[in-house]
């Protein structure tokens, strides 16, 4: 078993949210490991998802008692998304293992969704409690693709803790890497059903480093739950450089796809994207941000 170590990129200075952090990450860890285990998996995976829930929502407690203690000025909003996680997201999780008999794929979706949340909740909403928000002035109306690459940057310094750098505006969908990729389609639509899609693509060893780099230890394989806790961060990246660039306003996520790299390709052929990015993803390789409007 690979060494468990805490990554002091989640502290916040806060001494009772910091060890709830780090606690929740320490029962996720310890349920990954578990779900490599055919034998014990089932039932004690069963019993650390009510353990990881019931501790999630003392935190969520006590997260809320510090913002008002401090007169915190988005109280409102941040409580929202832990009602939003609390009601609906670990209901709608709990459901489908329940449903499927707490089989590996569902029990990956579960850990997928909450290590992705984690990192995304602490490293945005949680932050700016001790540190207020990044807050900066748009370009102007002319620039518009210069203002949506820096929002793309920040938002990947924010969330993923990389330093990337765009090194073509015109990616048209060559095979940037021989491994592995992961694809990603998010589809938004509006109350006047327009449509928009957002594209990611990825390579494999950018994933393992990213969520190596969440658990505090190597993590050599590529399953499932990396590629549900990648999808949900890469939601809450475009939610993020929304509030910076005005991407989605007015549109709700419809459907969230992963899709093979060939997948990728034929819809490329059919719909050519408005917006195409390619990423140097600060020493791990590239990545692609593709937008079809």
């Amino acid at each position: 078993m690979a060494e468990i170590k805490w990554n002091d990129r989640f502290n916040l200075g806060v001494g009772i949210i910091d060890r709830a952090h780090q606690q929740l990450f320490t029962i996720v860890n310890k349920l990954v490991l578990l779900n490599e285990d055919a034998v014990k998996q089932q039932h004690a995976c069963k019993e650390g998802i009510k353990f990881f829930k019931s501790y999630a929502l003392k935190h969520f407690a006590q997260e809320e008692e510090y913002m008002r203690s401090i007169a915190y000025k988005r109280y409102d909003s941040h409580k929202r998304l832990h009602d939003e996680m609390r009601d609906k997201i670990l209901p709608e999780l709990e459901q489908e293992m329940k449903e499927e008999n707490y089989s590996e794929e569902s029990v990956h979706h579960f850990m997928g969704i909450c290590i992705g949340w984690l990192n995304a909740h602490i490293m945005v909403e949680d932050r700016a409690i001790v540190k207020g928000s990044s807050k900066w002035v748009h370009d102007t109306p002319g620039e518009e693709l210069s203002s949506l690459k820096r929002a793309i940057l920040q938002g990947m310094h924010r969330l993923l803790r990389i330093d990337g750098t765009v090194v073509s505006e015109n990616y048209s969908g060559q095979n940037f890497y021989l491994g592995n990729k992961i694809c990603y389609r998010l589809t938004y639509h509006s109350k006047d059903k327009m449509f928009l899609k957002i594209y990611f693509i990825y390579e494999d060893r950018q994933i393992l480093h990213l969520l190596s780099d969440i658990l505090g230890r190597q993590v050599e394989r590529l399953d499932q739950t990396a590629v549900y806790a990648m999808r949900l961060l890469s939601e809450r990246l475009v939610e993020y450089v929304n509030k910076h660039f005005p991407l989605i306003d007015g549109y709700q996520l419809h459907k969230s796809e992963i899709l093979s790299f060939e997948q990728l390709m034929r819809t490329f052929n059919m719909e050519y994207p408005t917006y195409r990015l390619l990423i140097d993803m600060g020493g791990y390789g590239h990545a692609a941000f593709c937008i079809r409007l």
